[in-house]
């Protein structure tokens, strides 16, 4: 099913990715092969936000090819696919912004980053933003593909 507006999936969606927490990722390197990695997003709306190392394969990865792709599915009759656009976000007020989203979010979505980072102006912490232009909301077993699907394009 076509989604028009994220409005319509927003509750379904934050409730399905902040319950599994964990999702696949990947990127694509240099030599045009996915890779895939296990990070942790935090989501506002249709934003999501991953604290990550900013001198990992990910960043050299998204130099070449700015684009994602997230599968949550720890309850593999409900997965949730989001393709993405990916920026690093350099701003010290936003990156202390997200740090302080996690540490203040409750269990398990909500974590300390300092384990980690250290702290948010460490300059190996990076603030990568995450911008949709694809959300597929899946429910099986369905009598149909189309009626098992709730799909939002961004297309703008």
């Amino acid at each position: 099913m076509k989604i028009n507006d994220f409005s319509e999936i927003e509750a379904e969606f934050l409730q399905r990715v902040h319950t599994m927490v964990w999702c696949n990722v990947a990127t694509v390197d240099s030599r045009g092969r996915p890779r895939s990695r296990i990070l942790h997003p935090i989501w506002e709306g249709q934003t999501g936000w991953i604290g990550t190392h900013r001198t990992s394969f990910k960043s050299s990865h998204l130099a070449d090819n700015p684009y994602v792709s997230l599968a949550y599915i720890t309850d593999i009759m409900k997965p949730v696919y989001v393709d993405c656009r990916a920026e690093w976000v350099d701003d010290q007020a936003e990156k202390q912004r997200i740090w302080d989203l996690f540490k203040n979010a409750p269990p398990p979505l909500g974590y300390d980053q300092a384990d980690t980072f250290i702290q948010p102006d460490h300059p190996d912490f990076g603030l990568l933003k995450l911008t949709p232009w694809r959300i597929a909301i899946v429910t099986f077993p369905a009598p149909s593909h189309e009626e098992g699907q709730k799909i939002w394009r961004n297309d703008s």
